[in-house]
C-alpha cells in the first residue's frame, strides 16, 4: 500500500506540465512583439477616397470654410491633403495655429465618413445637386413624399427605386417645397443644392468680454472705468 502511494506521487511529480515553458513563451512574447512593431512602423494616415460632393481639395476646403480655400493651390494632391504633418502644414502657411488645428479635425472627420450637409449625395455635376420629390402610396388616400438625389436632368419617373438616393436632412413641407441646408427651389418638387463656402463650417462662437482667458480682467478694467465716470459726473476729481 505504502508503494502504491510512492509511485502514485512520482507519478504527480514527473507528469508533464501544462504551463508553456520558457522558450514557447520566449517565442510568443517575440511574435506579439513583431506584430505590434509592423502595425505601428505601417501607420501611413489613411487616405480616404474622394466622394460625389468633393471630389477635389479646393471642394473640401471651400466647404470646411475659414478661409481655407485660399490655401488649395499649396496642396498638389489630394494624398497630400490627409497625410501632411501639422508641422509641414506650418511651413506651408497655414497660419494661425488654431487654423491648422481645425483642418486637421476636419481631416479626421472626412477620414471616418463624417460629412456635412450633402454628403450622403451620389449624383453632383459641376458641384450641383438635383433634388426631386418621390411619392409613396400608403394607402389610396395616404401618399409619403420623400426627397431623393437624382441625376442631373432626370425625373423620379424616369428612375428606378434603387437609382434613388435619399439624402439626410432633407424633407417636404407644403407638399411640394423641399426644405433642407442649402436647398434652392427651383420649380415644383424640385430643388439644387450647390457646393457654398462655409457649408460644413463649425462657427466660432463670439467672445464675450474677451474670451475666458481675458474676461475677469476686461471686466475689472470696466468696473474701474464705470466708478471713474460716476465719480467726475457728481463732480468728485
Amino acid at each position: 500500500m505504502k508503494s502504491l502511494r510512492i509511485s502514485a506521487a512520482l507519478g504527480l511529480l514527473f507528469r508533464p506540465s501544462a504551463t508553456p515553458s520558457v522558450t514557447a513563451l520566449g517565442l510568443r512574447a517575440q511574435t506579439q512583439t513583431r506584430w505590434a512593431h509592423k502595425s505601428a512602423s505601417s501607420g501611413v494616415p489613411l487616405v480616404p477616397s474622394p466622394i460625389p460632393f468633393v471630389p477635389d481639395v479646393e471642394t473640401f476646403l471651400t466647404l470646411i470654410g475659414r478661409g481655407l480655400k485660399q490655401h488649395a493651390s499649396k496642396f498638389p494632391t489630394w494624398e497630400s491633403l490627409f497625410t501632411l504633418s501639422s508641422d509641414q502644414l506650418r511651413e506651408l502657411g497655414i497660419e494661425p495655429a488654431r487654423t491648422r488645428r481645425y483642418l486637421l479635425r476636419w481631416r479626421e472627420n472626412f477620414r471616418y465618413g463624417k460629412f456635412g450637409p450633402g454628403g450622403d449625395f451620389k449624383y453632383v455635376e459641376n458641384g450641383t445637386a438635383d433634388l426631386r420629390v418621390l411619392e409613396v402610396e400608403k394607402s389610396p388616400l395616404v401618399k409619403d413624399r420623400r426627397v431623393v438625389n437624382v441625376p442631373p436632368g432626370k425625373k423620379v419617373d424616369e428612375l428606378s427605386p434603387g437609382e434613388m438616393v435619399r439624402p439626410k436632412g432633407y424633407h417636404v413641407e407644403r407638399v411640394k417645397a423641399i426644405v433642407g441646408p442649402y436647398a434652392l427651389p427651383k420649380g415644383i418638387q424640385f430643388a439644387q443644392v450647390k457646393v457654398t463656402e462655409g457649408m460644413w463650417e463649425d462657427k466660432r462662437g463670439h467672445k464675450v468680454d474677451g474670451g475666458e482667458r481675458r474676461r475677469e480682467e476686461v471686466r475689472f478694467k470696466k468696473r474701474v472705468a464705470e466708478r471713474k465716470a460716476l465719480r467726475e459726473a457728481q463732480g468728485y476729481y
